[in-house]
């Protein structure tokens, strides 16, 4: 007597709603990533027809909003705070440039002393940020030609 051996079925698991939400996420994680911002402040930045594009990220940057409050790394300090983080953040940099970017209806007395504060800390050159001017206004930065 001779026995039929056992038949082997390979079950497959069915992918098709795995790969469709690993689709659906990818999908959402593309769409919210183009809406965040790093910026804490909410100021609107004047416009220029000269100045050359961002490059540089990770350069030192101080935001002054319209109320006149300075903010460096998403910290909001005080006038007298301001050169102590500027001095530290210089420290640890290799191009010593501290880039302004305020809004168009900061006082130029407030705009003036974070260009101070900036000098007292140690930096070789200053950069106001402004928006490249055009008839849609876009919003892409840049910065004009440094004030050294």
């Amino acid at each position: 007597m001779q026995f039929e051996g056992r038949r082997r079925t390979t079950h497959v698991p069915n992918l098709t709603p795995l790969i469709d939400i690993v689709f659906l996420l990818l999908v959402f994680f593309m769409l919210t990533s183009h809406f965040v911002r790093d910026e804490v402040l909410n100021i609107d930045l004047p416009e220029a027809d000269s100045g050359a594009a961002l490059d540089e990220p990770q350069q030192i940057e101080v935001i002054i909003t319209e109320a006149g409050d300075y903010s460096v790394n998403s910290q909001i300090v005080t006038l007298n705070e301001l050169e102590e983080m500027l001095s530290d953040e210089i420290k640890n940099q290799k191009e010593k440039v501290v880039r302004i970017r305020g809004d168009k209806n900061v006082d130029l007395g407030i705009a003036i002393s974070a260009f101070d504060a900036a000098r007292k800390a140690g930096a070789s050159g200053v950069d106001i940020v402004t928006m490249e001017q055009t008839s849609q206004a876009s919003e892409k930065p840049s910065v004009p030609t440094p004030t050294h």
